[in-house]
């Protein structure tokens, strides 16, 4: 059953990677958490991905005033576990999460023009493209 655990100093060294073709479009591991140490005083949430009790990939979100939003900032599936609908599960629980802490009703993220996958993903969640920064897409969605 996949599930999400809080990041802590108790596993945050677990290793997992992404496809080297995938690098230019997603963050690592080290700039996932450091993202989310930059991120603390708005409520950042890093997490690790689990299918029961093996790690599957990390996610961050955080609070972000000026949109009046959640940032849902990253989110990667180690190489090892990817198509298999991990990341789909993924982001339904995390939406959940949001939904349950209450602080916004919308969220908004984006992916780096040619993540297919990416786009694929959020497309099939709901999310809608709201402009395009360079070769950022940004999407958003109602919780």
């Amino acid at each position: 059953m996949v599930r999400l655990e809080e990041i802590t100093p108790d596993n945050w060294r677990i290793e997992l990677k992404v496809a080297e073709e995938q690098q230019d479009y997603v963050s690592s591991q080290a700039g996932l958490l450091a993202r989310a140490y930059a991120y603390r005083n708005e409520n950042s949430y890093a997490c690790i991905i689990y299918d029961d009790n093996i790690p599957l990939g990390m996610a961050l979100y955080y609070d972000c005033e000026e949109l009046n939003a959640y940032d849902f900032s990253q989110l990667f599936i180690d190489k090892r576990y990817q198509q298999k609908g991990y990341g789909k599960k993924a982001v339904k629980l995390i939406l959940e999460k949001m939904k349950e802490e209450g602080r916004y009703s919308e969220v908004v993220l984006c992916y780096i023009e040619g993540n297919i996958a990416a786009k694929r993903l959020y497309e099939n969640l709901g999310f809608i493209i709201v402009e395009t920064d360079e070769d950022e897409i940004i999407m958003r969605k109602k919780l």
